[in-house]
């Protein structure tokens, strides 16, 4: 038979094992927690684009397109009633992702995709679904590819229709560059939506993309007397 104080002392002995174990259970779930916030961090910090093919370009159409990306006027809304303007910039702000954009307003944002849509001659709509898809309106996204800022534009873009020394995490820069590329493979496919976003992924020969781009610009940003233009085959 054990003595009352041996039984004392060995429940203490126990009583401390337990309270150990509790504690390296919270140490390890702590651990567990903090690399998942980190490995978050560097995860949300890289956009997955697809890979926009280098492509050897006519030279009219590098003139073109060069034309189209060293435009110096100021943004501005293209609407015909100034009231228009607001209506519309009230109702995007409110369907922005909390927080989103970064480093710009909202209002400096949204009017330069608008004007660089209108621009381009694409639906400033469609243009929101393709950032929200391409980098969840993240200003500095970086894909695993290398393509850059809001509409994750290839860095190559910049040597064969702009200047070396273009930085595509600049807003407009970005925007402009986004928007008349896509423009070009709008053209290139004879108005096909689904393939010229395809092209603009560097996912052509399959859909996931551009559904995906479609059914934003249907569920989320579609906006009154706005075109969604489906594929043709």
């Amino acid at each position: 038979m054990l003595s009352t104080y041996t039984l004392r002392l060995l429940k203490h002995h126990v009583s401390h094992i337990d309270w150990v174990a509790t504690q390296l259970k919270a140490s390890v779930r702590c651990w567990v927690c903090n690399s998942a916030c980190i490995l978050l961090f560097f995860v949300s910090a890289v956009a997955f684009a697809g890979t926009q093919a280098e492509e050897k370009l006519a030279a009219s159409v590098v003139a073109s397109l060069s034309k189209s990306v060293s435009d110096k006027a100021a943004p501005r809304l293209i609407f015909d009633q100034h009231e228009q303007g607001e209506r519309w910039l009230t109702d995007m702000t409110a369907r922005l992702p909390k927080g989103k954009p970064q480093a710009e307003t909202a209002r400096e944002f949204l009017t330069t995709v608008h004007y660089e849509a209108s621009r381009a001659g694409l639906d400033p709509q469609l243009v929101l679904a393709v950032i929200q898809h391409e980098s969840a309106f993240r200003k500095y996204a970086v894909s695993t590819v290398g393509a850059r800022g809001y509409m994750q534009v290839m860095p190559f873009w910049t040597g064969v229709i702009g200047k070396t020394e273009h930085n595509l995490f600049h807003l407009r820069t970005n925007i402009r560059y986004g928007c008349v590329i896509l423009r070009h493979y709008l053209d290139r496919e004879n108005g096909n939506l689904q393939r010229a976003l395809a092209r603009y992924n560097g996912s052509l020969g399959r859909t996931e993309y551009s559904d995906a781009v479609l059914s934003l610009l249907r569920n989320r940003w579609n906006y009154g007397n706005s075109t969604i233009v489906t594929h043709s085959e």
